[in-house]
């Protein structure tokens, strides 16, 4: 999981107040199942390790440009005896795709995730700083409640 130095990095490099960040620096060495769909811990959505795993198995295939998490506004840095803590909650995940929303849903097992599903997402509305969106490429956003 990202540091709070890193984080705090990455605002300053992107001007993000809340960075896209990859899958390595969202799920890898976070053990906080409440950091993302937390209304879906106990109601069957699988454990981090089993929802980084399925995305990353997704982020090679070839019709998937990249694979993002948006964080959510919830995320913040804390001041304490020890120094900085980041508090890390994910929002959402985005993928670049070639793919129809319908393929990127069943790719990505939307039921599985307990999610709502895939939405088409402008992310030029909402993020200036992204990877680049290769032509043909769109971006959709898997949500939770």
């Amino acid at each position: 999981m990202i540091s709070a130095d890193e984080y705090k990095r990455k605002t300053q490099e992107t001007g993000e107040e809340y960075p896209l960040l990859t899958l390595e620096e969202f799920f890898v060495g976070n053990n906080d199942e409440y950091s993302i769909a937390p209304n879906q811990v106990e109601e069957g959505r699988p454990t981090l390790d089993e929802i980084y795993d399925k995305f990353k198995s997704l982020e090679s295939k070839d019709d998937i440009a990249w694979i993002r998490v948006i964080p959510h506004d919830d995320t913040e840095i804390i001041e304490s005896d020890d120094g900085e803590e980041l508090t890390l909650y994910g929002d959402s995940i985005c993928i670049c795709t070639s793919i129809s929303q319908e393929d990127v849903e069943v790719l990505a097992d939307c039921d599985w995730l307990q999610s709502g599903g895939a939405t088409e997402f402008d992310i030029e509305e909402y993020i200036n700083d992204y990877p680049e969106i290769p032509e043909g490429c769109h971006c959709y956003r898997i949500e939770w409640d």
